[in-house]
């Protein structure tokens, strides 16, 4: 850009004083200020765009390669998992010609695994429940003091209330 000395400057302001006058000068510079700024704003502008064109050009390419990295690592995974799959397949026809074998040899015997029923569970699930609660809930009460188990149930807002301190005679909390 242009060098612009101290000593410059000042010639060009005697210059302006003379030519303009010194009651248009201050609007003068005014204008010529803001001229000045939107100049510079442009030149800004213009260069960001460029920067932004140049970086958008550098990610098409990045982006480019990462697809075709993409493409490359997706062919060498199918064809692994093709060769993979015939090795699966032919261990699979190995093993079920030993099985027919197998099942030829046995054909008299017939084996039915015996599942029990769904409902068979929950219906022991059930009886099971039932069976514990009578015996804890037949327990006499006396036994139950006596081993420290539940009597009653009892809310937490009442067991606090039960077992607070009482603020009778004997509490000096603020004396």
């Amino acid at each position: 850009m242009i060098d612009l000395g101290l000593s410059k400057l000042a010639l060009i302001g005697a210059v302006a004083l003379v030519v303009i006058g010194p009651e248009k000068l201050p609007a003068v510079a005014r204008m010529a200020g803001t001229l000045f700024g939107r100049a510079q704003r442009y030149i800004n502008n213009v260069k960001a765009e460029v920067n932004r064109e140049m970086q958008m050009e550098e990610l098409q390419k990045m982006q480019t390669n990462i697809v075709e990295a993409a493409s490359k690592l997706n062919l060498t995974i199918t064809a692994e998992a093709a060769e993979v799959r015939k090795e699966v397949d032919e261990a699979g026809n190995a093993l079920s010609s030993s099985l027919n074998e197998a099942h030829q040899s046995f054909d008299d015997y017939e084996y039915t695994p015996s599942v029990p029923a769904l409902w068979e569970f929950d219906a022991k699930r059930r009886e099971f429940r039932r069976k514990r609660m009578s015996h804890t809930s037949m327990l006499p009460l006396w036994y139950k003091r006596q081993h420290g188990l539940k009597t009653r149930v009892q809310s937490g807002a009442a067991r606090v209330a039960r077992y607070r301190p009482s603020a009778g005679k004997n509490a000096k909390f603020f004396h």
